[in-house]
């Protein structure tokens, strides 16, 4: 079912108009070099009534060294966090960072894996919101008991054996989602391994924003996946990054361009690079 509010992507004006008692507002700024930076940065101001979710430690699980660097929660600790902090399953979520919805989309992602619907991106984060003249809070909100409960996924997810098991006959259309220098294997600042997954192609995630920070429109977002991917069945995509995250980025592009709204449609590889690299036995591939 539609929200009557938003369709994945909310704007600053619209969030402020929302009743605070119909919607749970989710903080999820974090530095992948700096873990402790989100909750320092919602210590110093954030939008109010929002809650502070850590990348790490909410929205992440334990690491085993081979699963990758930020493997996915227990989600019935995930769900019993939420209702925690108020969620019922009448209600709206709404998250947001500062870094154009890298860190907000994993939310979008993991309540949608929850059988949540209603939860949007703030299309511009918190920069948008300050930009249009709403105050931000120093003051912790207050948490309440709320009722939601866990329903099916509407996420299609995609494991390391999966993959590479189609890796001869090609049945996956992979897309990388990070820069097209770690794509290449020229770089790689957080892995130990530097490359690609043999076939993927790539779709750095910050592609899907305009120079100003917000999602680009609809159309040309799906003029961009349609260039890509051509006329690729969207139930053989698989999205990847490095760790997960950003991977959920280029899902929600392609949502917000109308071209995959289907829990049987394009999958995400929630273990990503970090957990391909962690297994010697399986294959990298570098371009020039």
């Amino acid at each position: 079912m539609t929200s009557p509010y938003f369709n994945n992507l909310i704007g600053a004006k619209a969030l402020h108009l929302l009743p605070a008692n119909d919607v749970l507002i989710i903080d999820a700024r974090h530095s992948l070099t700096d873990f402790d930076f989100g909750a320092n940065a919602y210590s110093k101001a954030h939008i109010p009534n929002a809650h502070f979710l850590n990348m790490e430690s909410d929205l992440s699980g334990n690491k085993t060294g081979t699963n990758g660097r930020h493997p996915l929660p227990d989600l019935d600790v995930l769900t019993d966090k939420l209702r925690a902090l108020g969620l019922r399953d009448d209600m709206h979520v709404v998250a947001y960072d500062d870094a154009a919805g890298a860190m907000a989309a994993r939310v979008w992602w993991l309540l949608r894996h929850l059988g949540f619907e209603h939860v949007a991106v703030l299309d511009g984060g918190i920069g948008a919101w300050t930009q249009t003249g709403f105050a931000l809070s120093t003051e912790p909100s207050t948490p309440s008991t709320g009722t939601f409960t866990r329903k099916p996924s509407l996420n299609r997810t995609v494991s390391a054996d999966e993959i590479l098991a189609q890796l001869p006959i090609g049945t996956f259309t992979l897309v990388d989602a990070r820069a097209p220098e770690r794509y290449r294997g020229e770089v790689e600042p957080l892995d130990p391994v530097a490359g690609h997954i043999p076939t993927a192609l790539n779709q750095f995630m910050m592609n899907n924003i305009t120079e100003h920070g917000y999602f680009k429109p609809a159309q040309t977002l799906r003029e961009q996946w349609v260039d890509l991917l051509d006329d690729t069945p969207l139930n053989t995509v698989v999205h990847y990054c490095g760790s997960g995250v950003t991977a959920c980025h280029n899902l929600l592009s392609m949502h917000i361009a109308g071209l995959d709204v289907s829990p049987t449609g394009a999958g995400i590889y929630t273990g990503s690079w970090s957990e391909w690299c962690a297994d010697t036995h399986r294959p990298i591939a570098k371009k020039s």
